[in-house]
């Protein structure tokens, strides 16, 4: 079943400079962006973006520092205008949007939630949450009860009238979070949200962002420079190297599939075991053994139930039903090092 695009990216350009038109035009002849600021003392920041992001989904864009990551998704809301390109929302070009229809876009469509929780300091937990609201012209009742229970569902009950230098930062960026909730947008854009936080309670709020996910199916543009981030909760990922894109997937199939060495590199010391799926190994349509595993189980788990019977191929199944067979064998080399093809040469999702 194909998927509906919510966010269409096309061959989007972004040169930052005097005279960005005519440093593009060095960029069509072939200019590599080391080149082009050394000679032309331009920077490239975007080289020909192209992406399609479906609704209800979570897409990651991820990279280095400098590989034009926050530059992209500032270009979905027009806080940036591209040299060149376009960018579609529900099909409408973002780029020839009037005041109006662009102020509609920020407060009604999308939300945003910012690395460095951009709460305002004079107002408590409740005001800073409704305040999107407001901006609607929801009256001041109504926003609170609203904001209430955004605040609820991100586990804030009883900080209500608190501060924002009351909090710690993973409550003030759970109070950023029921922010951009609470206008009920259909798109979230989150810019390196969690990295400011400490590893246990960026963990708890990747929790609270795919259980929110479970049960709301926003959008999510999701910007990170971490992998294992990326692999938890993105559904597709695209790498940005040097403003462009490297590559661009199903996660599962990046770690077994990296294009080049920049990507391996980044795919390196990732715990396979974790991340992996059996899907992603299993030959389809083949019969297996009395040992059934779960087409989502991760390869660790599944080779603790092969383990028993290691010399005999596992049934895959799916909603109840065989989908295919995966050799321990496989699953053993997938990983100790970088797979190869499967049979058909597919990653099954």
């Amino acid at each position: 079943m194909s998927e509906n695009v919510k966010v269409s990216i096309k061959n989007l350009y972004k040169v930052f400079g005097a005279n960005p038109t005519e440093a593009l035009q060095h960029v069509y002849d072939g200019l590599s962006k080391v080149d082009l600021l050394s000679q032309h003392e331009h920077v490239l920041g975007l080289n020909n973006i192209n992406i399609d992001i479906p609704e209800k989904r979570v897409q990651v864009i991820m990279g280095l520092s400098g590989s034009g990551k926050s530059t992209l998704i500032r270009h979905l809301n027009r806080l940036i205008d591209p040299t060149a390109g376009e960018v579609e929302v529900d099909g409408v070009d973002v780029l020839k949007m009037n005041d109006r229809e662009l102020r509609d876009l920020r407060q009604s469509k999308m939300s945003m939630v910012f690395q460095k929780f951009a709460l305002m300091p004079h107002r408590t937990v409740s005001d800073n949450v409704a305040y999107g609201l407001s901006l609607q012209g929801v009256r001041r009742g109504e926003a609170l009860e609203r904001s209430q229970k955004w605040i609820d569902r991100v586990g804030l009950t009883g900080f209500e009238k608190s501060y924002p230098s009351q909090l710690s930062g993973g409550m003030q960026q759970r109070v950023g979070l029921a922010r951009a909730l609470a206008t009920d947008a259909d798109i979230l854009l989150m810019d390196e949200a969690f990295s400011a936080l400490d590893p246990l309670i960026r963990t708890d709020m990747q929790d609270v962002l795919l259980e929110l996910q479970a049960e709301l199916n926003k959008t999510i543009i999701f910007i990170t420079h971490d992998l294992d981030e990326a692999l938890r909760i993105g559904d597709d990922i695209a790498i940005l190297r040097d403003g462009g894109l490297v590559q661009q997937g199903d996660p599962q199939d990046i770690v077994l599939r990296p294009v080049d060495e920049y990507v391996s590199d980044f795919i390196m010391d990732i715990n396979r075991g974790r991340v992996l799926k059996v899907r992603s190994l299993m030959e389809a349509g083949k019969k297996g053994g009395e040992v059934e595993i779960d087409f989502d189980m991760a390869l660790e788990d599944a080779m603790q139930r092969m383990k028993d019977e290691p010399s005999k191929p596992a049934t895959v199944m799916k909603d109840g039903k065989a989908v295919g067979a995966l050799d321990m064998r496989a699953l053993i080399d997938a990983i100790e090092r970088p797979a190869p093809e499967t049979a058909s040469g597919t990653v099954y999702r």
